[in-house]
C-alpha cells in the first residue's frame, strides 16, 4: 500500500519539474541542492514510479512525470484555493486591486490569471484599468495601478520589480495596400526608409518600438504620431506610416485592411507583471504568483517563458 502524497513533496516535484534543473529548483525552494534530490526520490518511493530522468547534465519528465506535475499542480492550487477561503472567512478579507494595462494586456493569460486570482481571493475586487502609450510604467510610477502588466524596456527604478511572464516576437503592420502585405517575412533593412508611426510615449519606449537601435544609425522617418493601438492602426488604414507591434496584437486587434508581417533579426518583446517594491501589499504579491503560475502553465502562441527582474 502506497504511502499518501504530501504537499511538501509536491511542491518540491513541481518546482523541479518546471525549472528541468535540480539547482535552480533548490534555489526556487530556498533548500539545499542535495536535500532536494532525496525529498524527490522519496517521492518516487511513495508513487513507486520514476518521474523525473536525471543525467549531469540534463532533466526530463517521464511519461509519469507528466500526468503527476498536472495533476500536482491541480491538487496544489487547491490546498492554496482552501486556505485562501478558510483566511477570508475567518478574517472576512475584502479589498480592491487596481491592475494597469496597455493594448491587451498579457494577451491569452490575462482571463486566465484574473479568473485563478478571483478564485483565491473571491473577496477582492479586481479593476483593470487601462493606459495610454505616453506611460510605460502604466500607473505604477504615480500609485494609480497596485500591480500592472507592464511591455519592457523601462528604465529601471529603486521601487520597481518585474517578473517577464514571456517573450513573443514583434512583426511589422502594415496597409493591406502595400506592396509589402505580399510578403511572407522582411528585414528592416527592408523598410528603413518608409514612414512610420511613433508612440507619443519617453524616447528610450518610443524607439524600441521604432527599432532605431537596429537602423545601423539611419534616421527614422516619421509619417504620424499617435497615443493609442486604435490611433495607431487608424493612422496606418489611411497610409501615414508602418509601424512594428507585438505578435499577439493580430490575434486582439487585427482587422480588415491591415496586414502583419514577421520581421527577421528583431529582437522580441517581453511582457511583464510589475509592482512597487516599497509597497508590501499581501494582493500584490497574491497576484504576482498568480501570474507567474499561469505562465507556466499556458505558453503563449509563438511565445518563450520569461525570468525574474528587479531594480
Amino acid at each position: 500500500m502506497h504511502t499518501p502524497l504530501e504537499l511538501r513533496l509536491l511542491r518540491y516535484f513541481v518546482a523541479v519539474a518546471e525549472e528541468l534543473h535540480f539547482g535552480r529548483a533548490a534555489a526556487r525552494l530556498h533548500i539545499a541542492q542535495p536535500s532536494l534530490s532525496v525529498q524527490i526520490r522519496k517521492l518516487e518511493h511513495n508513487i513507486g514510479t520514476v518521474l523525473l530522468l536525471r543525467t549531469s547534465r540534463h532533466v526530463e519528465l517521464t511519461a509519469a512525470g507528466e500526468v503527476l506535475l498536472v495533476e500536482a499542480r491541480r491538487l496544489l492550487d487547491g490546498a492554496e484555493r482552501a486556505a485562501e477561503l478558510t483566511r477570508a472567512a475567518a478574517h472576512g478579507a475584502r479589498g480592491s486591486l487596481v491592475v494597469g494595462f496597455q493594448a491587451n494586456a498579457a494577451a491569452e493569460l490575462t482571463p486566465r490569471i484574473l479568473s485563478a486570482f478571483q478564485i483565491r481571493h473571491p473577496g477582492v475586487q479586481v479593476e483593470m484599468r487601462s493606459h495610454d502609450f505616453s506611460d510605460p510604467y502604466v500607473g505604477l510610477a504615480t500609485g494609480t495601478a497596485d500591480v500592472a502588466f507592464v511591455r519592457p524596456p523601462l528604465l529601471m527604478q529603486d521601487w520597481l520589480a518585474l517578473e517577464t511572464l514571456f517573450v513573443e516576437p514583434r512583426v511589422l503592420v502594415v496597409s493591406s495596400d502595400s506592396a509589402l502585405a505580399e510578403f511572407d517575412e522582411i528585414s528592416l533593412e527592408q523598410v528603413a526608409d518608409q514612414p512610420f508611426v511613433a508612440r507619443r510615449a519617453p524616447e528610450y519606449w518610443r524607439d524600441f518600438w521604432l527599432a532605431t537601435d537596429c537602423r545601423a544609425g539611419r534616421p527614422v522617418r516619421l509619417g504620424a504620431e499617435v497615443t493609442t493601438v486604435d490611433e495607431c492602426f487608424e493612422a496606418i488604414l489611411a497610409c501615414r506610416g508602418m509601424a512594428f507591434t507585438q505578435a499577439s496584437t493580430q490575434r486582439f486587434y487585427d482587422r480588415p485592411g491591415l496586414a502583419f508581417i514577421p520581421v527577421r533579426e528583431l529582437p522580441a518583446s517581453p511582457l511583464s507583471v510589475a509592482w512597487r517594491k516599497d509597497m508590501d501589499a499581501p494582493l500584490v504579491r497574491g497576484f504576482v504568483e498568480t501570474a507567474r503560475r499561469a505562465a507556466l502553465g499556458m505558453p503563449i502562441p509563438g511565445g518563450l517563458a520569461g525570468t525574474v527582474l528587479s531594480g
